[in-house]
């Protein structure tokens, strides 16, 4: 059924729409319209209505007005948000040109390193294969002499043979087992690079942190980890521009902790290092033995020491453990034995080997950087309040490079006892101290967590995510490179005493100090 279109009186139109060829010479109050004679006995018949001519100076009036407050206000206004315009196009040219220019400076920087980076290891790669010729040409003058001695007495033999005496014959037989012997093959240096085939994450940590917001108000953090209350997921966006589309993958936090392997191993266990093959080395406080164990816990190898071992850390370059003993030796685990390489005049009480080959000591009252021959290069030592008291742990993070430490703030070293990891960058300086905060809105486990802050370990994962072990609530904690609290890794039933991290970011952590479990906290 068609419904009937109602008539429309256009604007300038001074005859009626219902009634042709009238005047619109009223205007009804209650419609708010204008009527013709006509309609005051049809449509409008009981409304109130007035002449046309009545109602004309209250609407020039408000015309007039319309003009005032246009003219002194608004189009004030408008031309001054016109002019704003132009400074905030400058503005935003400015900002993105300073950024643009920050970014570039970064990226300039990270290149003038790499090709640093590059450079030092062609320079060790040139000396080593220098170092390598001359034993290589020592080795075969060594050989062409043995050739020539040997030839000699080859012929000094058939001589005594042809017209020797007895005496002579005698004294060349002899002379056959005191010559020199066959020259030992040298053992020459040794390197290998494995390329990383998935970099981009390292690289955009390296580069730094993007927060863009678009039009919506949406925001994508680059290079960043987030974490959201409800699912404790770390998410790192990557955003493409594709057209108008931008497609994001996603590295995230389990939403649950995967327990991979379980096991009781055949050892004590405080300190603990996993190595690249899926294996990893332990030691115990004070205990003079060193166990290399698999995945399963099976032991692979020990290492005995003439003194008590305190800490290991394992060289990210070179792969080889090395130790700080009770008698503040440090020293290099070297085809399966303990090589001296320094001495620390100080009661040492942690080791940290970096990815630039030095060695930091954790020292009462100081952490100190060596070279690997001990020589000191840094020293957080000052007037005052130390900087770190009671160092216990000591760990490098692989993408900033920045340190870890442990501290529990023994009084006797200065301290209050309130224990703390500090976060210092790589010329020491303070960067964020973490005192075991758990934000309110966090979601907690069935531990509430009211016990003093008690750490006994830390390390960081491949991506500068900090791993701390809370030994009295019997937890793993996760904090962004930054000090972020992004969530509980594994809450267990006795103390967390050691925690170390793989190649794959599976996180082997020892609880009470005679049970380890492998943890897969994330996923790609």
């Amino acid at each position: 059924m068609a419904t009937a279109k109602i008539p429309i009186r256009t604007k300038g139109q001074t005859t009626c729409v219902h009634h042709k060829g009238r005047q619109l010479e009223f205007y009804c109050e209650k419609c708010q319209e204008l009527v013709c004679p006509k309609c005051l006995s049809s449509i409008h018949k009981i409304h109130p209505v007035c002449e046309l001519t009545e109602i004309t100076p209250q609407k020039k009036q408000d015309i007039k007005n319309f003009i005032d407050r246009t003219e002194q206000n608004d189009l004030v206004q408008i031309g001054k948000y016109i002019t704003s315009t132009d400074i905030l196009i400058k503005d935003n040219d400015s900002a993105f040109e300073k950024l643009s220019h920050q970014l570039k400076m970064q990226t300039e920087k990270l290149k003038q390193d790499l090709n640093m980076l590059t450079a030092e290891t062609l320079s060790l790669y040139q000396k080593m294969r220098e170092d390598n010729a001359k034993l290589i040409q020592k080795y075969k003058q060594d050989l062409e002499m043995y050739d020539k001695h040997l030839k000699q007495q080859i012929q000094e033999c058939k001589t005594a043979l042809q017209r020797g005496s007895h005496t002579e014959i005698y004294d060349t037989e002899c002379e056959i087992d005191s010559q020199i012997h066959f020259p030992a093959k040298p053992v020459m240096g040794t390197a290998s690079f494995t390329s990383n085939k998935h970099p981009q994450g390292h690289l955009k940590l390296a580069l730094g942190k993007v927060i863009i917001s678009d039009q919506g108000h949406r925001s994508a953090d680059q290079g960043r980890s987030v974490s959201t209350s409800d699912d404790h997921e770390q998410i790192s966006i990557k955003q493409q521009q594709s057209g108008d589309k931008g497609e994001k993958t996603r590295i995230k936090l389990l939403s649950e902790t995967t327990v991979v392997e379980e096991w009781e191993p055949p050892c004590i266990i405080n300190s603990i290092c996993p190595t690249s093959d899926d294996q990893a080395w332990t030691s115990h406080y004070y205990n003079d033995t060193l166990t290399l164990l698999d995945r399963k816990g099976t032991p692979i190898q020990k290492v005995k020491h003439k003194a008590g071992i305190k800490n290991i850390s394992l060289a990210p370059t070179t792969h080889r453990l090395w130790i700080c003993d009770i008698e503040n030796n440090i020293q290099e685990l070297v085809s399966g034995q303990l090589t001296h390489r320094f001495r620390v005049k100080e009661l040492t009480k942690c080791l940290c080997v970096t990815a630039s080959k030095h060695i930091i000591v954790g020292i009462a009252k100081q952490i100190s950087k060596f070279t690997s021959q001990g020589q000191m290069v840094l020293t957080t030592m000052a007037v005052g309040k130390p900087l770190v008291c009671t160092p216990h742990r000591i760990t490098e993070c692989p993408v900033t490079h920045n340190v870890a430490v442990i501290d529990l703030t023994d009084e006797s070293d200065g301290g209050d006892g309130n224990q703390h990891v500090v976060v210092l960058d790589t010329n020491f300086q303070k960067l964020f101290v973490y005192r075991g905060d758990i934000p309110s809105t966090f979601k907690q486990t069935k531990q509430t967590g009211v016990k003093p802050f008690k750490l006994r370990g830390v390390v960081f994962d491949s991506v500068g995510n900090l791993i701390i072990g809370d030994q009295n609530n019997n937890r793993v904690l996760l904090l962004s490179g930054g000090g972020e609290f992004l969530r509980i890794i594994h809450t267990d039933t006795n103390w967390t005493l050691a925690v170390g991290v793989d190649r794959k970011d599976v996180l082997w952590a020892v609880f009470g100090g005679d049970n380890v479990k492998l943890l897969q906290y994330s996923s790609v």
